[in-house]
């Protein structure tokens, strides 16, 4: 990490090596929720053979995995790229804290991927040559190891969430880990990665249903759609509930450790104590607000208390806005938050004492080393805040953080719903099954004719259409959880630490452009390769037992 105040690195490559690397991460997000939502589809379905011995059971299994290992293929792939991108776009940030980012991506490189690909070769090849506990025990683990990998790979990223368990050392210009356990199992890795793997599920669930009402649509593969409905069903209801319950907790972490974020997320320019949620208001999509001449966002309509709750657990809890981080607040336990303009002169400070620091050092000076030392460590917490010319630079983009949270949670909503009903009609809950047909047939959603049926087969198309839709819409809320997440953090690669201009390589722009496209191509290609082979396979439908 460089010790100079400002650099001069190309603006052009900062801004392509946050594409390039966005643009690989968005793709390779489109394959992995998809391979840990079937996992536990296709689980639930080998479970149910192994119990009754039905050959129906392990031709539904086998063939809900087929389509799990064609995008697992596919995932793997994107995930190297991304990883190499760390070291050919990102040196410096893999310099400066590769000892501690580098340790969980081993972890999941040396652990959890060789168990999901050991057992998935079990999974695949293994059904006449081992025994049927075994190759069910191979099917969980083989969905347990892309867990665990999702895991490390999530605690990576919550590290640069909430940087723990390391310490800056100026010899080697490196950040080191000195607590293992506190970056493995911080409140940030563990809440990010459940409620990303949850909502993963849904995604997992959507397709099934969507798969399976195709069948219905064309009359076809009944007994395989119907039953397959009742698990996704189950299965997505359970996680869409469990991603808002999830993301209760990740919306209290981040008021917590990164109040510039929801601040973002909500357009809430001027904080205070009884914050309502917004529901919506009328904020540009396309430019920056002027947040620091407007009281609140136009057009605003909130739920009272409701954004204090979800912060604070408090009605009355206080919630800082976009102006009070920018110019400093006092915390209710009467603390004083300093205001960005103070935080990047101490780290200036820190900045010009670190580099004065090494100069002592190298010249045998140990008294004035020791004394830029004290001055180093009584501001090194800022020292991030020492690149930033302007303190507008920490506001991240507001429009997009503010409608990729309400498309999410928006859609999280409708999701509910929609495993609510499709669980109740496909399960034929008496009474409730009654009650739900009714009132869809009251609000024209279910024909009159079919009010008092008790069977999810042979409804009018349309309804069927209604779940193949929501596949879209489901990978829609999942990336905007990461726009959410990723955005919000911005401008820094790691929070409050290492500013995105600082992070990145110094190599020429146009390299990196290039390889943008080249990219953009062959994650284009791949993805048109995945969607046709599953269609095919869909069309082919499953290979059932003589």
């Amino acid at each position: 990490m460089t010790t100079d105040l400002f650099l001069n690195i190309d603006a052009g490559a900062i801004n392509w090596a946050r594409a390039q690397f966005a643009l690989t991460a968005i793709y390779h997000w489109l394959f992995v929720p998809l391979t840990l939502g079937l996992a536990v589809i296709m689980g639930i379905a080998e479970t149910c053979w192994y119990r009754t011995r039905d050959t129906f059971w392990r031709d539904t299994a086998q063939f809900w995995q087929k389509l799990f290992g064609i995008n697992f293929a596919m995932g793997v792939a994107t995930g190297i790229i991304l990883e190499f991108e760390f070291g050919t776009n990102w040196s410096n940030y893999s310099w400066f804290v590769g000892d501690i980012f580098g340790a969980p991506l081993a972890i999941e490189g040396i652990v959890a991927f060789f168990m999901e690909s050991t057992f998935v070769a079990v999974m695949y090849f293994g059904w006449k040559k081992v025994s049927a506990g075994f190759h069910l025990a191979s099917t969980w683990l083989t969905g347990l190891g892309a867990t665990i990998s999702a895991w490390w790979i999530l605690v990576a990223n919550a590290w640069m969430q909430y940087p723990v368990g390391c310490e800056f050392n100026p010899d080697t210009m490196r950040n080191e880990m000195v607590d293992f356990f506190a970056v493995a199992l911080s409140p940030f890795a563990v809440g990010k990665f459940f409620h990303t793997v949850i909502s993963a599920w849904i995604i997992g669930a959507v397709f099934v249903v969507a798969v399976s009402c195709w069948y219905l649509m064309k009359r076809r593969e009944i007994r395989l759609a119907k039953e397959s409905i009742k698990i996704a069903a189950i299965v997505g209801l359970v996680a869409s509930l469990g991603a808002a319950f999830t993301g209760h907790i990740s919306g209290q972490q981040v008021g917590k450790y990164q109040p510039m974020k929801l601040a973002a997320m909500e357009a809430l320019y001027n904080g205070g104590t009884d914050q309502g949620l917004t529901a919506i208001a009328w904020v540009n999509p396309f430019c920056q607000p002027d947040y620091e001449k407007l009281q609140a966002a136009p057009l605003k309509i909130d739920m009272p208390y409701a954004l204090s709750i979800m912060a604070t657990n408090d009605p009355h809890g206080f919630v800082p806005g976009i102006n009070d981080i920018l110019n400093g607040y006092t915390r209710p336990d009467g603390t004083r938050e300093p205001s960005v303009d103070e935080k990047i002169a101490r780290g200036q400070q820190a900045i010009t004492a670190l580099a004065a620091y090494r100069q002592a050092k190298k010249s045998g000076n140990e008294g004035n080393a020791a004394t830029q030392l004290a001055m180093l460590k009584e501001n090194i917490q800022y020292m991030g805040y020492g690149y930033v010319k302007d303190k507008k630079d920490v506001v991240p983009f507001i429009p997009v953080n503010f409608w990729a949270f309400r498309i999410m949670v928006g859609l999280g909503c409708l999701f509910i719903l929609f495993f609510a009903v499709m669980s109740i009609i496909s399960f034929k809950i008496p009474y409730l099954s009654i009650i739900t047909r009714r009132l869809l047939a009251t609000f024209g959603i279910l024909p009159e004719s079919h009010a008092d049926m008790h069977d999810i087969e042979g409804l009018p198309d349309w309804h069927y259409w209604v779940a193949i839709i929501l596949v879209p819409l489901a990978y829609i809320c999942s990336e905007s959880g990461w726009l959410v997440a990723e955005f919000g953090r911005q401008p820094w690669t790691i929070q409050d630490m290492l500013p995105t201009w600082v992070g990145v390589s110094d190599i020429g722009s146009a390299s990196v452009a290039l390889t943008f496209f080249i990219f953009l191509f062959l994650f284009t290609l791949m993805l048109g390769v995945e969607i046709s082979i599953l269609l095919k396979q869909i069309k082919k439908g499953p290979e059932y037992s003589k």
